[in-house]
């Protein structure tokens, strides 16, 4: 088992996540939301968009996974906290940066933000436990 580096300003590892049709839909229609903005670009462009765009619940189980995937199989997310930015489109790439903010025991929070080519995509907290 290896041991986790959770001092306070500890900078985790980046997570690059390209944004391919598939994934936008796939995600889209695995978290239940038909929106047709996130699988149908005929209709996402013709509401000003400029292609379908990842939806919220895909971008707060993406912020789970950047944690998680540094923290290891023995990580309990315990909260998150998200602010949306700028879309996430098709054809884009996502890419996770993120600091240990506080660290109480075995809790850890990390600030996390997701950035795309037009700017911050998400901003926010997850708090974890091991």
């Amino acid at each position: 088992m290896r041991t986790l580096e959770m001092a306070v300003g500890t900078t985790l590892p980046e997570l690059v996540i390209p944004l391919t049709p598939t994934l936008i839909i796939s995600t889209a229609l695995a978290t239940r939301d038909f929106t047709p903005v996130h699988h149908d670009v005929e209709l996402a462009r013709a509401q000003g968009s400029q292609d379908i765009f990842l939806n919220i619940l895909t971008t707060m189980g993406l912020m789970e996974r950047f944690v998680t995937d540094w923290a290891g199989p023995e990580a309990l997310i315990r909260g998150i906290n998200v602010k949306l930015g700028v879309p996430a489109y098709a054809g884009d790439t996502l890419t996770f940066t993120g600091t240990v903010a506080e660290r109480d025991g075995d809790i850890g929070t990390v600030d996390v933000r997701g950035t795309v080519s037009l700017g911050a995509h998400a901003t926010g907290t997850v708090r974890f436990s091991l």
